[in-house]
């Protein structure tokens, strides 16, 4: 079996780009673990990503006004082929992102929902621009993030990060 080493892989991607201190993962001795209230197949689930995704015009440009900070929502009914990806930060040479699916399942994540697996999805699908920043993480796009999943409604958040 093989598999990809992701902690050396990113270790080696940053000190390729020119950093000369290790990236520093996060690191906790506790983590909050809340079991679900009910079973998946009743939860709404919300998507969170760390891709910038926008839903591209009907001539398939970016419209100019797509993202007004560093969180951002889109529609989760938007269909997929209208999704759009045009981010730059991440290892061009071992993937890419032409399968919007791959990393903001939507169309999966209906699926389950028409299946009875999962109990819906949020109307809302959630970003947020990668800043590598722990504490920015931790005390500004995380709580927002976790603001918009309430007003949601969700029970469950599925996190694909990039």
């Amino acid at each position: 079996m093989t598999y990809v080493r992701y902690i050396d892989r990113t270790r080696d991607y940053y000190a390729g780009q020119g950093y000369t201190k290790p990236f520093g993962w996060a690191h906790f001795d506790e983590v909050p673990f809340t079991p679900l209230a009910k079973p998946l197949a009743a939860c709404r689930v919300a998507t969170v990503s760390t891709a910038d995704v926008y839903v591209a015009g009907d001539d398939g440009t970016k419209p100019h006004n797509a993202f007004t900070g560093d969180v951002y929502s889109l529609p989760s009914d938007t269909p997929v082929a209208r999704l759009v990806s045009t981010m730059e930060h991440y290892d061009q040479h071992a993937t890419h992102m032409d399968d919007i699916d791959s990393f903001l399942p939507l169309t999966r994540l209906a699926e389950l929902a028409a299946a009875g697996r999962i109990g819906g999805v949020t109307t809302r699908s959630h970003g947020v621009f990668t800043s590598y920043s722990k504490r920015k993480t931790l005390t500004v796009d995380g709580p927002e993030i976790l603001k918009r999943c309430r007003e949601d409604g969700a029970d469950v958040a599925l996190l694909t990060p990039i």
